[in-house]
């Protein structure tokens, strides 16, 4: 049969989808208020600051009638509230940092190298979850005094990354041990050392998990209250929960600038968190996966 006597073929039809039944209402009822328990105070956070005091005395539930803006200018204004942005900041992204890449190496030694006590390191860090900072606490503030880190950055930024480690290399190491080893062995047959391999191809292939990680210990950072309380003693290097504290100690009859405070310093970890949710599921996903 030559190609002009060859039939035209036709285009197959997709079938139409079917439409996903509908939940229970319980359901709907049972989300519906697991989302109003997580967002109410959240939103009565941001929607006391557009209030007075008199407004919260006398209407505590109501809304802000009228909206009240100079509470957060007060707050944007004040040099104090931006250097513990800075300072939280700075602690936030360098714990990432060292977070992500120390995990990453040490999740690749993990998936990708035998070796004798290769399981109990892993189990190690495992157990790691299990062992809470609150428990340390005593022996990390010995720790940090000895090392001459006490009221600086570093003091909290260095056991962050610690205790972020075990969550990190749980993640990253399912992502590692799903590449093939025929990657890797056509990989050195084209003369890539291991390090080559490990940025030219690990890398990018674990890119969703680092991501994953990488945004819980930058929240996780952001949102730490205990070790900075024990570490920072002055004002000049506190971070935003501390920042939080003191503010509210100072301004403690002035409800409403506090509530606006409160409000400004979280708002940055739910949009960051909001922006890369997911990602964060996307990550967890295959993570199992792997």
């Amino acid at each position: 049969m030559t190609v002009l006597e060859t039939p035209t073929l036709q285009r197959k039809k997709r079938p139409p989808r079917e439409r996903q039944p509908w939940g229970s209402p319980a359901t709907y009822f049972v989300a519906f208020v697991f989302i109003s328990l997580c967002l109410g105070p959240v939103i009565y956070i941001i929607l006391g600051g557009f209030r007075d005091n008199s407004q919260i005395t006398n209407s505590p539930a109501g809304f802000p009638s009228p909206w009240n803006f100079s509470n957060y200018a007060e707050v944007l204004a004040s040099p104090t509230f931006w250097q513990q942005v800075t300072n939280s900041a700075i602690a936030a992204i360098a714990t990432t940092i060292g977070v992500v890449v120390l995990g990453l190496m040490a999740s690749f030694v993990l998936a990708r190298y035998t070796f004798v006590g290769r399981g109990a390191m892993y189990s190690l860090f495992a157990a790691g979850l299990m062992f809470p900072m609150t428990v340390a606490i005593t022996p990390l503030y010995i720790l940090v005094r000895d090392l001459g880190l006490m009221n600086s950055l570093g003091g909290v930024i260095l056991p962050q990354i610690a205790f972020g480690l075990p969550v990190t290399i749980i993640i990253l190491v399912p992502f590692l041990k799903a590449i093939p080893d025929e990657i890797e062995e056509a990989a050195s047959i084209d003369g890539t050392s291991r390090l080559g391999f490990f940025f030219r191809m690990v890398v990018p292939l674990s890119l969703p998990g680092v991501v994953t990680t990488g945004i819980l210990a930058f929240v996780a950072s952001w949102n730490s209250y205990l070790l900075p309380l024990f570490i920072l003693s002055d004002q000049a290097s506190y971070t935003l929960p501390l920042g939080v504290q003191a503010f509210a100690s100072q301004y403690s009859v002035d409800t409403a600038k506090v509530l606006a405070f409160t409000s400004l310093s979280m708002i940055p970890a739910l949009i960051f968190f909001t922006l890369f949710e997911r990602r964060i599921v996307g990550g967890l996903t295959g993570a199992v996966k792997g």
